[in-house]
Formats: C-alpha cells, sequence, structure tokens
C-alpha cells in the first residue's frame, strides 16, 4: 500500500513538472493569429506563416532573417533633378493663347503652335530658329572710264596745206593732188610766188610761205624760178 502511495505522488509531482511547458504551448490558431497581425511585416522579413506557426508553438521566437548589407553607396551623393513642381506647368490652353499673342511673330520665326506648346508645358521657352545670315553688302562695279578717244589716224604722208592764196599763173595749183595729176612721174614742189624760190616736200617751206602754189619743178623752172639753194633734190 505504502508502494502505491509513492508511485502515485511520483506520478503527480512529473506532472506537475510537465503541466507548465503544456500550459505555455500555444495553439495553431493563436500562433496564426499572430502572424497575420504582423502579416506584412513578417513577409518583408521573408517569414512564412507556417514557419511562424511551427517556431510559435515550439515557443521559440520567429526567426528573423538576417539583415541585408546596407547597398554600398557612393562617396557621392546622388543628385537628382526634381521635377518641376505641378502648379508650375502651365495648361495647353494658356500656352495656345501665349502663342496666339504673337501669332505673327512667332510664325515670322518658323515656331509652330504645337511646337510652341509642347515646350510652354514642359516649362522651357519655345526656341526661335537662328536668324539667316545677312547678305553682305553687294558692291556695284563702277563703269569702266571711257576710253580716250583716239587720236585720228595720220597717214604716211600727210598733205601739206593748202596754199594761203589762190594761184593765178599757169600751172599753179592750190592742192598737192591737183599737181600731182599734171606732173605724173615728174617731182611737185611749192613754189614762193613772191621770191621765186621753189621747196621740196622733204623740207620746212613745203607747202607754207604765205604767197605760193603747188608746181610741177619743169613748170616752175620755165616760169623762171630756181630752187632753194639749201635744199637738195629729191
Amino acid at each position: 500500500m505504502r508502494n502505491i502511495v509513492a508511485v502515485c505522488t511520483a506520478l503527480i509531482g512529473a506532472s506537475l513538472l510537465v503541466f507548465p511547458a503544456y500550459a505555455q504551448q500555444k495553439t495553431v490558431k493563436d500562433c496564426q493569429a499572430e502572424w497575420r497581425a504582423n502579416k506584412a511585416d513578417n513577409q518583408a522579413k521573408g517569414i512564412t506563416e507556417k514557419a511562424y506557426v511551427t517556431q510559435c508553438r515550439a515557443g521559440a521566437s520567429a526567426a528573423k532573417p538576417a539583415p541585408t548589407p546596407a547597398a554600398t553607396t557612393s562617396s557621392k551623393p546622388k543628385t537628382t533633378t526634381a521635377a518641376a513642381p505641378a502648379a508650375a506647368q502651365k495648361t495647353v490652353k494658356a500656352c495656345q493663347e501665349e502663342w496666339r499673342a504673337n501669332k505673327a511673330d512667332n510664325q515670322a520665326k518658323g515656331i509652330t503652335e504645337k511646337a510652341y506648346v509642347a515646350q510652354c508645358r514642359a516649362g522651357t521657352t519655345a526656341a526661335a530658329p537662328a536668324a539667316p545670315a545677312s547678305p553682305p553688302p553687294r558692291t556695284t562695279a563702277a563703269p569702266p572710264a571711257p576710253a580716250p578717244a583716239a587720236p585720228p589716224a595720220r597717214t604716211a604722208t600727210q598733205s601739206p596745206p593748202a596754199a594761203s592764196t589762190t594761184p593765178t599763173g599757169a600751172n599753179q595749183y592750190a592742192t598737192e593732188a591737183q599737181a600731182k595729176l599734171r606732173c605724173g612721174s615728174g617731182t611737185v614742189v611749192w613754189a614762193n610766188l613772191d621770191s621765186k624760190v621753189y621747196h621740196f616736200s622733204s623740207y620746212k617751206n613745203y607747202g607754207t610761205t604765205k604767197s605760193g602754189a603747188y608746181m610741177c619743178e619743169r613748170d616752175a623752172t620755165t616760169q623762171g624760178m630756181r630752187a632753194a639753194k639749201n635744199e637738195k633734190h629729191p
């Protein structure tokens, strides 16, 4: 009897020792409820519901995955271009009104309404096309100066001037040409009617004396005239 009592006492003691562990063990439902209460955080940490429930029932804290190392950042901070605030962006209608207000000027610059609106809404001024370079001033070439009038060509044998007095004697002529018609192959001379001396064509007094006439040399000698002493017969 005493042995039975001892065995029962031992069993009761052992059950008391085990009971707290069972009393502390959570149910599957309780663990699922806990996981779902922090579902987003657990999913972000990579803890599945099944793993959480297993560890929760075993009385251990839910395993947390090792934190991923922070991405190595460059020593130089990354700059981001801040987008233009939406409030500063103009509406299509406002940009169209701007373009139409300067329609003539924009058309002259080759800026279409569509291009202006696109750049206006983007917050940039519509770029005007580069103005064409003005051509250099055109110089008008001065007309060439008129060539000086050429002097009248001189004939190889210039006719001596006509006699200053009209010859009155026989076979006396006012022009050399008239005398040549009579003389033929003979020599034509200039007879000074005052001095009765005649001159040949290669000398300065030929056809220049105040009173004289063109004659054939033979006619001049027939009328008593003589050749100038300082002149040679041609």
